[in-house]
């Protein structure tokens, strides 16, 4: 097996989205540029886009409230679409919390405001897919929201450093959204939204890649 990377990183700008296609066996590598920065996952089976990740079948599937290393993310008709595969930031992810979207910000008082929500129906628009139906629960990466002793979710700031990556595996062929979350009412993106950025590695046998350098 070969991996090849594309070009460039894309820049996922603070409070905006960028998404990318990925084949079966791609890996997407996600870097905090800044530190300290939250990112909203979300990836939908290419061809149907009615299956989708989902936190609650990942759950399920994994036993367990978070993210752990190597396990898999699956869809809405619990089929693999994403793996855990590498983390060089403090393994701290969420799967609890909904994205953030307008009428979140509307109740904090402040009602014209980004939002993961919109972020992510831009995104899908700009691929032809213009209506949702519905907002998944997102991957939130680096977001550390733990569970306390009594249940409460203490919101707090996202615990990464600068260059710190997280890599995903690609388990079937799917858009993946990433959206560099706006929020600024709570700490969880430390003093602000920053950006984000996306590099792509895309498997391919050691034909294709030979035939790729000539």
């Amino acid at each position: 097996m070969t991996l090849l990377r594309d070009p460039e990183p894309v820049t996922i700008p603070a409070r905006e989205a960028r998404s990318v296609s990925l084949r079966a066996g791609d890996r997407l590598v996600i870097t905090d540029v800044c530190g300290g920065q939250v990112g909203d996952v979300f990836a939908y089976n290419a061809y149907d886009i009615s299956e989708h990740h989902s936190a609650a079948h990942t759950r399920t599937h994994n036993g367990r409230l978070f993210p752990a290393l190597l396990g898999r993310f699956v869809t809405n008709r619990r089929r693999p679409i994403l793996t855990y595969l590498a983390d060089s930031s403090p393994g701290i992810h969420d799967m609890l919390i909904a994205a953030c979207d307008p009428e979140r910000y509307a109740a904090l008082g402040d009602p014209v405001h980004a939002s993961c929500a919109d972020n992510l129906r831009r995104a899908m628009a700009e691929r032809g897919h213009e209506a949702l139906p519905f907002i998944p629960q997102p991957i939130n990466i680096f977001m550390r929201v733990p569970v306390s002793d009594i249940g409460d979710l203490p919101w707090l700031d996202a615990p990464t450093a600068p260059g710190d990556t997280i890599t995903f595996r690609a388990e079937m062929d799917c858009i993946v959204v990433v959206s560099a979350c706006p929020q600024d009412h709570t700490v969880i993106n430390g003093a602000g939204p920053t950006p984000l950025a996306m590099t792509t590695y895309r498997h391919t046998t050691e034909e294709t890649a030979a035939d790729a350098h000539h």
